[in-house]
């Protein structure tokens, strides 16, 4: 999984905005600051869809780049988003848990009309998108 830097800002009377160093052109925005995030794994998903993905710098490279840097100096700062592509094709995986975990996983899965293995999906995406 591949991890891009965006820069976010905000100004008083304005939504969030960030905009991603190494891909040019990807920029989103929002309105409260728990929704960065997801928006921003959005916009990189939609940005990328279909393209090759730019190479991705580590923090210390990001954050010494020029545009950046002065970017940082006025009160800006950076997130870390993962990249998470849908491969379409599964994979089996062996998970030892906690049989009442089990169990509450399996009820909350029914309750949403899901297998066990799509609310575990479901739920690994949301934590890995902050929601």
């Amino acid at each position: 999984m591949k991890t891009y830097f965006a820069v976010v800002s905000k100004d008083h009377d304005s939504a969030y905005g960030l905009w991603f160093p190494d891909v040019e052109g990807c920029f989103s925005a929002a309105d409260r600051e728990e929704d960065i995030m997801s928006n921003a794994i959005e916009a990189l998903l939609l940005h990328l869809e279909d393209e090759e993905h730019p190479h991705a710098r580590q923090v210390h490279e990001v954050a010494s780049d020029p545009a950046v840097a002065q970017e940082l100096a006025s009160g800006t700062y950076l997130i870390a988003v993962p990249l998470v592509t849908a491969k379409n094709r599964s994979v089996r995986v062996n998970l030892s848990l906690d049989k009442g975990i089990v169990d509450a996983i399996d009820a909350a899965a029914r309750m949403r009309g899901l297998s066990r293995p799509g609310f575990l999906a479901e739920a690994a995406q949301n934590e890995i998108r902050g929601r």
